[in-house]
Formats: C-alpha cells, sequence, structure tokens
C-alpha cells in the first residue's frame, strides 16, 4: 500500500520530471529535479541493474530523506522509475536514510536502510535513533516489513552509540544474509560492524570488521566490503578526516582499505590503505557484481564541503560519477569507467609525437562532451621538463587546469576559473608515478563534470564544474620539451 507521503513524491515526480530533462547532465545520473546524494542499492535484480539514491525532490538542499529509483542495462541509459521509499514511519519519521538491496531466493527486491528518529529531549538538544530496516518489493513498489526495525541499539557492541549507527551493505553469501554497518564507538571515532541473518529479519552481531581509532578522520559512513582479485576490499567514508600529506585531504574524505579478512574474528587485517579517489567531490560510493563478474563502483559526485554551491539556475542538485569499474594491482585499488562508454564514442581524432614547448592548441582537439586521453613523455633525452599544463573547457574567462610536474611526482587540478559563484574550496593536489617515463591522462568530460584517470585507472579524481557550455577550448603547455600523443573522441548519448 502507498502511503501518502510516498504517493505526493510520485505525483510530483510525474508532474515535473518532464520539465527539467534539458538541464541534465548527457552521461551522468542526476535525481531529474531537487537534491540527491549517496547512492543506495547498487544491485542487480531480475537482469538488470538497480540504484537509489538519497532524495529530497521539493529543494535543491538537503531535507528529509527519501528514496528515487532507477535502472539501467549498461550504466550509461537510466529508466527513472517512481521515488520508493519515504519516511512515513514512525521509526522513519525523519528519513530514510542509505543503505543497499539484494535480491531475496524467492525473486523478492530486499531494500535494506537506515531508519532515523529525531527526539528532542528537555534540555533542547535533539538526540537521533538510528535503526536498520527492511522493504520489500518487486522492483517498483515495496513495503516496510511489520518487525521493523530488525537491527536496533541492543544488538550494538559495547560503548556503540545509537545516534550514529547506519548505511548497512547487505549481500547474501550461501543460506545467510551478512551486512555491513557504520558505527561511531567508544573512543568516538568510527567502526564497521558485521551482522548475518539466515532470513534479513532476525540478526545477530558478529564482529566489528575495522575501527578508525581517530587515525582517518572519525565516524565512518557508507560501508562496503567485497572480494576483489584475492584481497577484501573495504570502502569507507570517513567525516572530519584530517590532512596526510597528499593521499588524505581534509573534510568528508573517502578510503580503501585493502588485505585479507581473518576467518575466525572476521576482522580485517590490512595491507594497504589509500584514498578512492583524489578529487574535491567524491563521496559515498556503492559497488556491485555484474553478471559478467565486474565490480563495479558508482559514487555521489559532490561532498559535503562544496554541496551548498550551485548554479541557481538549476533544478537539480547533485550527480553520480561514471560506473567505474574496479581492480587491484600490485596493492592498489584501480578504477576505470565502464567498458560499456565506448560504445558511444564518436568520430576519433588523434595526434601522436606532437613536440610542446610553450603553449599549443590541436585542431578538433576541443569539445565539453568528450573521453580524451593524453599522454606525455620528455622531449628531450638531456633534460626533464618542469611542468606540463592541460587547460579544459577554455574562454576568454574560464578554463579548468590540470598540471603535472615530474620533480614532486604531483597533479594539480585547479577549478577556481570553473564557473562557481561562491568561494570554495577549488584547487586539489595528489600523488601520481611516472611509468617508465611516461605519464598518461584520460580526461572525461560532461555538462558539469570532469573524471580523471591517472596511468589507466592507478588515481582517479573527479570534479564538478560550472563553466559555461560554450567554453570549450583546449590546450597544452610546457615548461620544457613535452612529446605528447593525444586521442579524443566526441561522447554521443543517444
Amino acid at each position: 500500500m502507498t502511503s501518502k507521503a510516498l504517493q505526493k513524491v510520485r505525483d510530483f515526480e510525474k508532474k515535473y520530471l518532464p520539465y527539467v530533462q534539458a538541464e541534465q547532465p548527457k552521461f551522468h545520473l542526476t535525481g531529474g529535479i531537487g537534491w540527491i546524494n549517496d547512492p543506495n542499492g547498487f544491485a542487480p535484480y531480475k537482469g538488470e541493474y538497480h540504484l537509489f539514491f538519497q532524495y529530497y525532490p521539493y529543494d535543491t538542499k538537503w531535507g528529509p530523506m527519501h528514496w528515487g529509483h532507477v535502472k539501467t542495462r549498461d550504466f550509461l541509459h537510466w529508466e527513472r522509475l517512481p521515488a520508493a521509499m519515504a519516511p512515513d514511519t514512525e521509526y522513519d519519521r525523519d528519513g530514510c536514510f542509505s543503505g543497499s538491496a539484494v535480491e531475496t531466493p524467492d525473486g523478492k527486491h530486499l531494500l535494506m536502510y537506515t531508519g532515523v528518529r529525531n527526539v528532542r529531549r528537555r534540555n533542547g538538544m535533539i538526540e537521533a535513533f538510528q535503526t536498520q530496516c527492511i522493504a520489500i518489493g518487486d522492483g517498483v513498489n515495496y513495503e516496510k516489513v511489520d518487525c521493523n526495525p530488525v537491527i536496533q541499539g541492543d544488538l550494538l557492541p559495547e560503548g556503540g552509540s545509537t545516534q550514529d549507527f547506519r548505511d548497512p551493505k547487505i549481500w547474501r553469501e550461501g543460506d545467510m544474509y551478512y551486512a555491513v554497518i557504520g558505527n561511531r564507538c567508544a573512543d568516538t571515532s568510527g567502526n564497521i560492524l558485521l551482522y548475518r541473518s539466515p532470513d534479513a529479519m532476525h540478526w545477530e552481531f558478529v564482529s566489528v570488521v575495522s575501527a578508525c581509532h581517530n587515525q582517518y578522520g572519525s565516524m565512518w559512513e557508507c560501508p562496503d566490503l567485497f572480494r576483489l582479485d584475492e584481497k577484501d576490499v573495504l570502502l569507507v567514508s570517513p567525516q572530519e578526516m584530517t590532512a596526510i600529506g597528499l593521499e588524505f585531504h581534509p573534510g568528508n574524505a573517502n578510503v580503501c582499505l585493502i588485505g585479507q579478512m581473518d576467518p575466525d574474528t572476521h576482522h580485517l587485517m590490512r595491507e594497504n590503505v589509500q584514498a578512492i579517489d583524489y578529487g574535491l567531490d567524491f563521496y559515498a560510493p556503492q559497488t556491485l557484481l555484474t553478471e559478467d563478474g565486474r565490480r563495479v563502483m558508482i559514487g555521489w559526485m559532490q561532498n559535503w564541503e562544496t554541496s551548498s554551491c550551485k548554479l541557481s539556475s538549476l533544478r537539480f542538485m547533485g550527480q553520480m560519477t561514471l560506473p567505474r569499474e574496479l581492480s587491484i594491482r600490485g596493492g592498489r585499488l584501480y578504477q576505470n569507467p565502464v567498458r560499456e562508454l565506448e560504445r558511444y564514442r564518436g568520430i576519433k581524432i588523434d595526434y601522436h609525437y606532437v613536440l610542446i614547448n610553450g603553449e599549443t592548441s590541436l585542431r578538433g582537439i576541443n569539445g565539453r562532451y568528450l573521453d580524451m586521453t593524453v599522454t606525455i613523455r620528455p622531449g628531450n633525452e638531456a633534460s626533464m621538463f618542469k611542468w606540463f599544463r592541460l587547460y579544459v573547457a577554455r574562454d576568454g574567462e574560464h578554463f579548468t587546469l590540470i598540471r603535472f610536474r615530474p620533480d614532486t611526482s604531483t597533479i594539480k587540478v585547479d577549478r577556481t576559473h570553473s564557473g562557481f559563484p561562491h568561494d570554495i574550496v577549488n584547487v586539489r593536489e595528489f600523488p601520481v608515478w611516472m611509468k617508465n617515463g611516461v605519464l598518461k591522462m584520460r580526461v572525461i568530460m560532461d555538462r558539469y563534470s570532469l573524471e580523471l584517470f591517472v596511468n589507466d585507472g592507478e588515481q582517479a579524481a573527479s570534479f564538478v564544474l560550472y563553466t559555461p557550455l560554450e567554453a570549450n577550448a583546449i590546450s597544452f603547455s610546457s615548461d620544457g620539451s613535452v612529446l605528447m600523443d593525444v586521442e579524443k573522441y566526441e561522447l554521443e548519448m543517444n
């Protein structure tokens, strides 16, 4: 039965979504209208891939969280479905927070999410109660189960917080359901808790998979745990991160922990810890396993520090990254856009062995909807160049700068002149490494975004841009001789 709150959202979508289609990016998913943040329920169901998202359609600011809903077959064309959930019960009256999805053995679509109920105490302080809840449906319509909440504070380990207990990621293994959930523990920092259940209704606490101990931020949100290339991988989104060199930047961050799960303690033995994405706009990623065995990740291409800055003319706020294929190489996480993107490449324009020493542009190398790879190497065997710069989305006033310095092994992306109407953080620098004297940068641009993949996915960096669409020039410059290859495709979406 559809509640009044959910029917209100669905009626709103039906009335207003047709009017905002022209504003949308070509191949990055938005909510269509209103606000979105975390991806939720990214999982296969009956031969298609469904994605839900944190959603407030009535404004371009965060509000009481609903679940928006889309599905796809190729990760690029999304069919918009009616909103799946609204905050309409006592246990989730203040929001249906993030969660995940799984197909049940009898073919049902099971959603697991965090229900939020805020209580104002006599001293005026608000206490939030976060519990884990279940809804079951057919891929379009969902009913919240009568036994909700299925995991409450009584299943927390000693010192666990009921106010910071959220974002379950559920999966099925054998005859059991498992879920990892973020929690704030006694030392006020985050940890990731593992639960299991035979039916997804009756759960037991198993272990602390990994704990922060105030080393990587504080509260850990949006966990995802999976096996990849003979390693166990845990993705988390820490709050209140302090910078650690150039690997981790301050604020709301993203962290990948790679290692092996101890089969007895169910604890992740860490072998490497790294950033997932080095850009300014990436948070709360979630993954799925495709039918052909790929681990694919999608993230919110925004950040809480930058989410208040938008163009007043846009009637949506927030978009998702391109879905990315993940792998482990040399103990590090690699990521590249899903291979399906190559189906939408238009005419190829390429240049080889172009000698750069100063500034230049190349005929046909421009545009705002593109997939472009730039490969550079020293042009003079006797001396290394000091820097190489790539300018995109450029006109007389605007540009976004990508600069590589071999002496510091860093890339800096500067979007200061990329159309932002307010003063926010616009520069991000991160470590990269030339491979046998070569650096490869793949740049993918859409209407309001730039995604950079370095050295076949060894590093990735995501950025929102608000540059006017007419700013489409691209140029190159260097201090010292650089030998450059460029391969560019226009991206054409039907």
